[in-house]
């Protein structure tokens, strides 16, 4: 019994001091890309061809990038010949709106918002979510589980999963929505009391992802079936980056 505790006791403090202090992301992780609109020659195309979900358009002339479809592979980045296109570390990616996903620049912002007072007076200090694994590979839910560990130790913000809708404040759904849980989905939400809250971590959550257009997944991802109030990209989204939306989406940070 000493043994264990020795340890511990050894081991120091190891909850990290998020958001006060921001930890430094290792060279490989891509975070929010920017895209240089002077660099990015009209009519190449080549990032837009290799991109395996369509995340990345030519429509208008120039790239314009959807970050809800993108897998963060890196495919469009390498493939740009005049490297107009490029993964920077910066992990604050959720927006409260759909549309403030798109990133055409380097001007991106991310967006404020429309629930963020009435959020931040109802959850600000106790947030409950029950978590929905609607069809997905588990990576998305294992990030999302990772924030219950010592080094974020989710608890400290309020923020607890529970097992039960009924004790939850909002949702927090992972994976494209197959149609064997799409039923389960729906159900579950209708069990949260009102005012509800649903989040959509991960690409396939988001847009579908690479089951995007299959027969078995719902068309849209969760946004075509509930009313989503924080969209969190990724594939799977890197756990600050979950934390980093929860905590806006209550009004924690700004």
């Amino acid at each position: 019994m000493i043994g264990p505790l020795r340890a511990r006791l050894k081991q120091g403090y190891r909850t990290g001091n998020y958001p006060e202090t921001v930890p430094e992301l290792p060279e490989r992780y891509r975070g929010l890309p920017v895209l240089d609109p002077a660099k990015c020659a009209a009519g190449c195309g080549a990032c837009a061809d290799v991109c395996p979900t369509g995340a990345v358009s030519t429509a208008s002339g120039k790239a314009v990038l959807d970050l809800g479809r993108c897998l963060f592979c890196g495919e469009c980045a390498a493939a740009c010949p005049p490297q107009a296109l490029a993964f920077t570390r910066e992990h604050r990616l959720a927006s409260h709106g759909r549309e403030g996903l798109t990133v055409a620049g380097t001007d991106w912002r991310q967006d404020a918002g429309r629930r963020g007072e009435e959020l931040r007076r109802l959850f600000g200090r106790s947030f409950r979510l029950r978590q929905v694994s609607a069809g997905g590979c588990n990576a998305c839910e294992a990030d999302t589980n990772v924030l219950g560990t010592l080094v974020f130790d989710l608890g400290r913000f309020g923020i607890q999963f529970v097992a039960s809708p009924r004790h939850a404040d909002g949702i927090l759904v992972t994976g494209p929505v197959s149609r064997n849980m799409e039923g389960a989905l729906l159900k579950t939400y209708e069990a949260v009391p009102d005012p509800r809250v649903v989040i959509a971590v991960g690409a396939c959550a988001v847009s579908g992802g690479v089951y995007a257009g299959h027969d078995e997944v719902a068309a849209g991802g969760v946004g075509a079936l509930l009313p989503v109030d924080l969209w969190v990209p990724g594939c799977p989204p890197h756990p600050l980056t979950i934390l980093d939306g929860l905590l806006r989406l209550i009004g924690r940070v700004r």
